[in-house]
């Protein structure tokens, strides 16, 4: 220290330009995010961006919940990608309109109702029909105010004071014009066939409506008899004449099956034409098992051993090959032909038939053939005219008149089994045809409502025909359903991820007709009359006409559907065009399914906020909508309209917690984003959607979250500085960036990458990408590097400095964008940050777009030079952190070390800059000289090696640099540049 300099070290830290912000380190998101909710309303930011015009719109159609309760965390994940959407793509220049909407009618609601009266002790029949409909009507209403709130406090930007309900008057018309378009098209059909059905519910199921658990079944393996072709039975006593026929004259053919209740609907046995079969005679059997030695019976190959061990079988020979051929014309007899108390109920032939269904992967290689009780059963029914079977009732019990079984319930009201399997198991015993029996455990179709097993149950219902030309003029895509959902899947939709193609493409390739009716009470009914003593399949069955159409749906848009069901209805859309005596009005309800399916309709199409097409730009929803209103959106528009609703569509995975468990409430491992909320605070939420990979299934719980809040609040500290190094930042101080310094151009270079990799990610959905790398280039480009270096500018340098001029006008370039393109993730968040900076009510971040970006600020060369500098700038940080953990220094201004380059470029590189403070040293050298063995290096960065040096000098008490002229100025215990900065 120099003689003049005082003893007392002088404090300069009031002429430091320290940051100044009062945006505080700590966000309190749970108490601060309802304020910023009630700025955005108050100052109608949705409503503001309406009003800018020349737009393209984007419209995002809302998949609708059903209103019957709070949200879980699977919603908010979908509405949260969702608004990432609407938000990004508003920025980005286009009119984003998101119009919320909730579906409202259908089993969920009507359950809740009916739950309520059986806890009175009150049955749903005995009340008026419009007054239970008004209650689930009230039921709905009342779930939409609590669900919407819910949503908003997420962050979701939208309509919310106008969304749209499948129940409105306006929707409840359109659905019913849409169904009538299927009357009138030649789509409609009533036929009676075997659907998925609900005892407990009482009520047709589609399939988007079944979920699938396990369930424990019994397994019984059945005899079936062989008859000659006239069906009398075969002579088996001794001494009778051999039968001609190509089959033994004991054989039996053996099924099996999982439904012992569907026995008696049997009418019959299905086989394999490729598989292998043989004859088999039983040798040894066990002493407690039904199989008879001396026995023979006909079983598929591959599957003989199985039957014989579950059969406890002991001993068998393979007799011979049986053909095929030798089917034809067989007939079996049914097991339960002269069974005491039948009353010749079951005696009639059992006819063998060809089924391509058929397989030898499991069971006998037979089928059991009920046409009542299953698809392909049903198939094989209409090919060879087997006749149906009416033996079970709605509530899944046995018709009374059903001989020996009669009343007997399949499924009991709680959901159980009912003695119904039991019961045939033991009449089939009884008989002599039961061979052997056990239990299986499989995956089974459950109510995803009742959480009850179905059946299939033949029932004549409503459908639309999936196959049948259109009768609508619009053909461009396809004559029918099918081949117009295929070609708008292959055509028109882009799929994000890709493979949500090939499942919905493979569904309704696959699928059977559209079942379309539910017989329940809460939902927009079949428009639609029948005529009196006609047939279904008779031309004039169904009235196809366009004045009582017109009729109905004006009724539907000023009364409700609820018209429907109030006396004199039918007379009073019928008088006058045709005798209301001679037709029956229709009183199922539509699929609730066709109600959502039609929503672009009465959305797209009709609202002001739509799109002129009809046509949505995306549909988002998780991977289950494949099988749900991603796909009876596609039929039902393809019926109505000629092809797809949408242009695009977007599925997400399942919410799962931290270990990779499906949620639920019984195992304690659901996270409800009302605590996430309560605790982090929305925005912590949505930054876990934003980090994660929504593609697939995703995990959530306190330890995930945990990270999720780390990353928020090192985010929040980037931003946070930033808001302090620009206070007080004019545009006189902007500096063009011919003039800034190299490490200043380099960021807008970044910035002018960064620009392309958000928008293109942000239009590809890629918000994991988007985040990963935004996050990526705050913590290591800017906190890490670019800020670490320029605190000593933005802090000591003079104000007019070009250098500290140059890190504000970049710093402000970087405000504008990273705080625009967080926004649409971060929402809250970004408009503290913003409002810090620019104060005012009616400002407010999401009213901007975001900003152009030069294509002047992409610089290659200027990256490639500045690439090779950090990496040198590594190995000296390295090297200074081995000093500092010695304790040899205690930060890195006390250092100023030798760096030897072997390239060089490089040197040259860093020759061409103050590599000193890059390396945030008080003076370094550079030598091309080779480095001692002592030198310190990394391994991956070869030719580059550091020899410690410590800073010669005193230290600057105002920038902390220790450099030889300290002391030696006007003001004492300063550098030659703080000291010109003090004037």
């Amino acid at each position: 220290m120099s003689a003049d300099t005082p003893e007392t070290p002088v404090d300069y830290r009031d002429t430091v330009f320290l940051p100044e912000t009062d945006f505080p380190m700590r966000a309190n998101l749970p108490g601060r995010e309802p304020d910023w909710l009630a700025r955005w309303a108050r100052i109608g930011v949705y409503d503001r961006l309406r009003e800018k015009t020349g737009r393209a719109p984007f419209v995002l159609h809302d998949g609708p919940p059903y209103a019957n309760g709070h949200l879980h965390i699977g919603h908010a994940l979908n509405k949260i990608l969702k608004d990432f959407i609407v938000r990004s793509q508003q920025m980005m220049g286009r009119d984003a309109r998101y119009v919320p909407g909730w579906d409202c009618h259908g089993l969920p609601i009507e359950w809740k109702i009916e739950e309520q009266y059986r806890a009175k002790g009150l049955n749903k029949d005995d009340v008026d029909t419009v007054s239970f409909r008004q209650e689930c009507r009230r039921f709905a209403e009342g779930w939409i105010d609590i669900q919407r709130e819910e949503f908003k406090r997420l962050g979701v930007t939208g309509k919310w004071e106008r969304p749209y309900l499948t129940m409105d008057y306006h929707a409840e018309a359109v659905i019913a014009e849409e169904f009538m378009k299927l009357l009138m098209n030649g789509s409609l059909y009533q036929g009676s066939k075997p659907v998925m059905w609900s005892p407990v519910e009482k009520t047709a199921l589609a399939e988007a409506e079944v979920e699938y658990h396990d369930h424990t079944s019994h397994t019984i393996w059945v005899r079936f008899k062989v008859t000659n072709h006239t069906g009398a039975a075969l002579d088996n006593s001794p001494g009778a004449e051999a039968p001609k026929d190509l089959l033994d004259a004991n054989a039996s053919v053996v099924i099996w099956t999982t439904t012992p209740w569907t026995i008696p609907q049997n009418r019959a046995v299905a086989y394999g034409p490729g598989i292998a079969y043989g004859l088999y005679r039983i040798d040894a059997a066990a002493e407690n098992a039904t199989a008879v030695v001396g026995e023979t019976l006909v079983l598929a190959d591959v599957l003989a051993q199985g039957v014989m061990t579950s059969a406890k079988v002991e001993g068998f020979t393979r007799l011979r090959d049986v053909a095929t051929s030798e089917f034809e014309g067989v007939i079996l007899r049914h097991p339960y032909a002269g069974i005491e108390n039948g009353n010749g109920e079951w005696d009639y032939s059992v006819p063998m038939l060809p089924g391509d269904h058929v397989t030898d992967d499991a069971g006998t290689g037979f089928v059991h053939t009920a046409p009542s009780h299953g698809d392909d059963d049903y198939q094989l029914g209409l090919k060879f005219g087997l006749p149906m079977t009416y033996n079970v009732e709605p509530d899944g019990t046995y018709r009374t008149s059903l001989p020996v079984f009669g009343g007997q319930p399949i499924i009991l009201p709680d959901g159980k089994e009912g003695p119904a399997n039991v019961s045939n198991i033991k009449a089939l015993h009884a008989q002599g045809a039961l061979l052997a029996k056990g239990k299986l455990k499989h995956s089974y179709p459950h109510s995803w409502r009742s959480k009850a097993p179905l059946i299939f149950r033949n029932t004549p219902q409503w459908f639309a025909a999936i196959d049948v030309k259109l009768e609508d003029g619009m053909g461009t895509y396809g004559d029918t359903i099918r081949e117009r959902a295929l070609t708008s899947i292959d055509q028109l939709v882009q799929w994000t991820p890709p493979t949500g193609r090939n499942r919905l493409y493979s569904m309704i390739e696959a699928r059977p007709d559209w079942v379309l009716s539910r017989q329940r009470a809460w939902g927009v009914p079949l428009t639609c009359f029948t005529k009196k003593g006609a047939q279904p399949t008779d031309p004039d069955f169904l009235l196809r006409n366009a004045e009582v159409n017109a009729r109905i749906s004006a009724a539907f848009e000023a009364e409700g559907a609820d018209v429907w069901y109030t006396d004199g209805f039918k007379e009073r859309m019928l008088g006058n065009i045709v005798n209301p005596d001679d037709y029956n009005q229709v009183f199922d309800v539509l699929d609730v399914w066709f109600d959502s399916g039609s929503t672009h309709a009465f959305v797209l199409r009709d609202r002001e906020d739509g799109t002129a097409d009809g046509i949505a730009d995306l549909y988002l929803e998780g991977t289950d909508q494949h099988r749900g209103w991603f796909h009876s959106s596609m039929l039902q528009a393809c019926a109505t309209k000629g092809r797809a609703p949408y242009r695009g569509v977007l599925t997400h995975g399942f919410t799962l917690d931290e270990k990779g468990m499906k949620m639920s409430k019984s195992l304690g491992n659901t996270v409800a984003p009302a605590d996430v909320i309560k605790d982090y605070g929305a925005d912590i939420l949505r930054l876990w959607v934003a980090q994660s990979d929504y593609t697939v299934d995703l995990r959530i719980g306190k330890e995930i979250l945990k990270g999720t809040a780390d990353s928020y609040r090192r985010l929040r500290n980037t931003l946070r500085f930033m808001l302090g190094a620009l206070a007080g930042f004019a545009e006189e101080e902007r500096v063009s960036p011919a003039e800034m310094p190299e490490l200043e151009r380099w960021v807008l270079h970044r910035l002018a990458e960064l620009d392309t990799v958000v928008r293109e990610g942000y239009a590809a959905y890629d918000f994991q990408g988007v985040f990963q790398t935004l996050f990526t280039f705050c913590t290591v480009d800017l906190s890490a590097f670019w800020f670490d270096i320029r605190k000593d500018a933005l802090y000591c340098d003079a104000p007019s400095s070009l250098r500290r001029r140059a890190a504000r006008t970049v710093m402000d370039a970087l405000f504008q964008r990273l705080t625009k393109w967080l926004a649409p993730m971060l929402p809250f968040t970004m408009e503290d940050v913003w409002l810090s900076r620019f104060p005012g009510e009616a400002n407010s971040v999401h009213l901007e777009d975001f900003d152009p970006t030069p294509a002047a600020w992409l610089n290659p060369d200027l990256a490639a030079k500045w690439d090779g500098i950090r990496r040198a700038r590594r190995v000296v940080t390295a090297a200074l952190e081995v000093q500092r953990t010695a304790k040899v220094i205690g930060a890195s201004l006390e250092a100023a070390p030798v760096v030897h380059v072997e390239d060089t470029a490089l040197e040259a590189a860093l020759k061409s800059v103050e590599f000193a403070d890059i390396c945030i040293t008080s003076d370094l050298s550079l030598s091309a000289d080779p480095a001692p063995a002592e030198a310190f290096r990394l391994p991956e960065l070869p030719g580059i090696a550091v020899v410690f040096e410590a800073a010669e000098g005193e230290k600057c008490e105002r920038c902390w640099k220790i450099l030889p002229d300290v002391g030696s100025h006007k003001h004492p215990c300063t550098c030659a540049r703080c000291n010109s900065v003090l004037g």
